[in-house]
């Protein structure tokens, strides 16, 4: 990855939208043609009408969308090395990181979880406008849908960003973890949670294998990516019913 980070607002403000997202995408080692800038152009478009409506978001404006929501998103594709990939993303939100993942890895098969409706036909319509197969949204809650056979350990990647803190987030993604397989959690500035998340992977048979530290293209905003892999099959009584791993986490 590039080092030549710009900082300064005024060259912030003379790029647009789509020179960010190139430019951003470059610096993980994506290039983005045509047509995935145009899925891109419409779901930003979609955002920013859809949030007026239903609070997906605070940063609305189009660079910030570019750089804080789609380039972030598309940045945890540098940790995804296979290509048969099978992957939810957890609390999904607005569809980060999980739509823009499907933008550019076209052939993986992807499904977004997210408990509030409003949000889950929020995404469909973006599903929708933007053209892409092989991409599902389901609406409920982690703890229901990882004791469900058809998704309990059912998927290679698992994703979550910004959702709860590492020790709940192991709850609610391990068990649809296949063997081997990784969780990237995708976390800010601080990793202090770390500390707090031995028993959980104990528990839930995952192993930190990696953290990644870096910093947005043209951004001042640090991030922390932490890379579980699977190492055993999740014990059936995780995850816990529904309002448990918040209220009670896996100290």
């Amino acid at each position: 990855m590039g080092n030549n980070f710009i900082h300064t607002k005024k060259w912030r403000i003379n790029m647009d939208f789509e020179t960010l997202l190139l430019n951003g995408g470059r610096e993980f080692g994506i290039e983005l043609d045509r047509k995935k800038i145009e899925r891109f152009k419409i779901y930003k478009e979609l955002l920013i009408s859809w949030n007026k409506k239903i609070n997906l978001t605070s940063i609305i404006e189009d660079n910030d969308i570019a750089i804080k929501h789609f380039v972030d998103s598309i940045s945890v594709i540098q940790f995804i090395e296979r290509k048969d990939v099978k992957l939810i993303d957890i609390g999904t939100g607005g569809g980060f990181p999980g739509i823009p993942c499907k933008i550019i890895l076209e052939d993986s098969n992807v499904v977004l979880l997210d408990s509030l409706k409003k949000r889950v036909e929020f995404l469909k319509k973006v599903i929708d406008q933007i053209g892409v197969n092989g991409i599902n949204c389901i609406h409920g809650r982690a703890e229901d849908f990882g004791r469900e056979e058809n998704y309990r350990e059912k998927f290679n990647i698992v994703t979550a960003r910004a959702v709860a803190s590492l020790p709940i987030l192991l709850e609610y993604c391990l068990p649809f973890l296949e063997i081997n397989g990784k969780f990237i959690a995708m976390k800010g500035s601080s990793i202090e949670e770390i500390k707090e998340s031995s028993n959980a992977l104990k528990l839930l048979g995952g192993e930190i294998i990696d953290i990644k530290e870096f910093r947005l293209p043209y951004s001042k905003d640090k991030r922390n990516v932490i890379i579980i892999q699977k190492q055993r099959q999740t014990p059936t009584k995780f995850p816990r019913k529904a309002g448990k791993p918040s209220s009670n986490p896996l100290f």
